[in-house]
């Protein structure tokens, strides 16, 4: 490791341009700027610096080394955030994951930051509901089986309606009118809380041989592999609401008993989340915008 006293002055001097304001900063002088910058250089071995009439400009290694330790800094920044609890009174930490967060979640949190411009977000997404052991959260959106978390309170949050979504003309090229067609075309695997094997039985209460499978570990995928026409998709309204309402994905069957619905998400709360209002608005919202959407919502009996 270089001498750190080193990198922050470095870090410094670089993002300021300057030696007198990177000094000003870090309440040193510009000599003791000079001083830990000459340090870095011959610790690494290379000028970081030029200087020439007064001035001192990044060389090419050293524009390259700021990029670098600029996003180190910003690494190491975050985990402070994430930890010191002066900073988070100002921060919710919400969980969700990947496919519920990209298709759902983002395109509607600037509404809620409207609503609520004093609370910050720090939205992360989780791949296995594992990780819930793991990080900082407030609250967390997790799909799935009901997550096993210790000292946390779990409720089922969202039901959602699967059934095959694929693209206008894939209906017409395969003649798709009932699932047994589905032996024609290729069918989509995602991550969701039912498989095809297992829908086909609902159903139709057999399996189906199609005729190819493609296989993506995140919903965003596969919705996009059927928008384009690669085959049909077993998936819900939520994730693929927006290719819905546009018409790029549609329902080859409409009938009441080819949908199969599901409890897949559940809200956690975490120990500490408990009495916070920042919390307490954040669901309410949620709520909100599930029931604005005309999705179906649960509560616990």
């Amino acid at each position: 490791m270089p001498p750190l006293k080193a990198l922050s002055a470095f870090e410094a001097a670089s993002r300021h341009g300057s030696f007198s304001r990177a000094a000003e900063e870090l309440g040193v002088t510009p000599s003791a700027i000079s001083h830990h910058i000459q340090n870095l250089e011959d610790f690494l071995g290379v000028r970081v610096f030029s200087r020439h009439a007064g001035r001192a400009v990044l060389t090419n290694a050293g524009r390259l080394y700021a990029g670098e330790i600029e996003r180190a800094f910003g690494t190491i920044m975050g985990a402070t955030r994430l930890v010191a609890p002066q900073s988070q009174r100002d921060h919710l930490f919400i969980a969700s994951g990947p496919s519920f967060a990209a298709k759902w979640l983002q395109p509607r949190i600037g509404n809620f930051i409207g609503q609520h411009p004093e609370i910050g977000i720090r939205l992360s997404t989780i791949a296995d509901l594992r990780d819930l052991e793991t990080i900082r959260f407030d609250l967390a959106i997790a799909y799935g089986r009901p997550p096993v978390v210790n000292d946390r309170q779990i409720e089922p949050l969202l039901a959602e309606r699967l059934r095959p979504l694929c693209s206008p003309r894939l209906i017409e090229q395969l003649d798709l009118r009932e699932p047994g067609d589905l032996a024609r075309a290729t069918l989509i695997h995602s991550s969701n809380a039912l498989t095809w094997t297992d829908y086909l039985r609902k159903v139709t209460g057999a399996s189906i041989k199609a005729r190819h499978e493609l296989w993506f570990d995140r919903s965003t995928m596969a919705i996009d592999a059927a928008v384009e026409g690669l085959g049909v998709v077993l998936e819900s309204e939520i994730l693929a609401a927006e290719e819905l309402d546009k018409g790029t994905l549609v329902v080859p069957f409409r009938q009441p008993e080819f949908e199969v619905e599901a409890v897949s998400y559940y809200l956690v709360r975490s120990a500490e989340a408990k009495g916070r209002s920042h919390v307490s608005a954040f669901e309410a919202w949620l709520r909100a915008k599930i029931s604005a959407a005309n999705l179906q919502t649960t509560s616990v009996a």
